[in-house]
């Protein structure tokens, strides 16, 4: 459907073949030629759009833990980019939400923008949302467009998602594309939703705020240059700050 109403690239949110309890037994970790990866390479292929897989569990050759990786398909079926999630959602708000990533999932450890005819997309997950550093390390690394497919939670979510992705937005003039789980996935989980884009000025262009469905927006790159040329904060940008950061000493 997205790509009958012209859609060029269609992102999934986090967990999007794999939700499930806290604890509870999940299905083996896949390697990138894995029966998941390749339903979302045929499918990219198939209407000939970039598709972001966000998130499949990818095998992590380095131990028994996986990789929470988030992937770009290139219209012709092929591996664009492949991000393994760098910081880990783990947190324990009584009553509200307990959640230990890191018990099964390794972290990972490079920060990726895949360049792409339609721009550069910087790549990052859900809980990655809460630093700033990493998206400025994308933006200054060529990112015009930051992908962050996420499974929120509903109590976090409700103050501080839209803030969040709008900072991310505004501090680095960048289109934000924010595909998100919603809903009731068992007892103790529930996903705040708000699927959105936003535009590199802070503005909410698009949002489903419940249920499933579509999100649609344009994009216009020529926005992201001409606000960058207008108001240069990357130019600005102190690189040294970002402890080794792209273009730093």
């Amino acid at each position: 459907e997205a790509a009958d109403r012209g859609a060029e690239v269609i992102a999934f949110p986090e967990n999007v073949a794999d939700v499930r309890a806290e604890g509870r037994l999940r299905p083996p970790a896949e390697s990138l030629d894995g029966l998941t990866a390749q339903r979302f390479a045929a499918m990219a292929a198939r209407h000939r759009a970039w598709i972001l897989a966000g998130t499949i569990a990818l095998r992590n050759p380095r131990g028994r833990k996986r990789h929470n990786a988030s992937i770009l398909f290139a219209p012709d079926g092929s591996v664009a980019a492949v991000y393994r999630k760098m910081h880990l959602f783990d947190v324990a708000i009584p009553g509200r939400a307990v959640f230990r990533e890191s018990a099964t999932v390794a972290a990972g450890d490079t920060p990726v923008v895949a360049s792409t005819p339609l721009g550069g997309f910087g790549l990052s997950i859900c809980y990655d949302l809460r630093f700033p550093e990493l998206y400025r390390h994308l933006a200054l690394a060529g990112a015009t467009v930051l992908l962050v497919p996420s499974a929120f939670t509903a109590y976090t979510g409700r103050s501080h998602w839209t803030s969040l992705l709008r900072a991310r937005a505004i501090e680095n003039l960048a289109y934000v594309v924010a595909p998100a789980q919603w809903g009731l996935h068992h007892a103790g989980r529930r996903s705040h939703g708000h699927t959105c884009v936003i535009d590199p000025w802070g503005r909410v262009v698009a949002e489903r705020p419940s249920g499933t469905g579509i999100v649609l927006a344009r994009i216009d790159l020529s926005r992201v240059d001409r606000l960058r040329r207008e108001l240069p904060v990357l130019t600005h940008a102190r690189r040294e700050l970002l402890g080794g950061g792209p273009g730093s000493d």
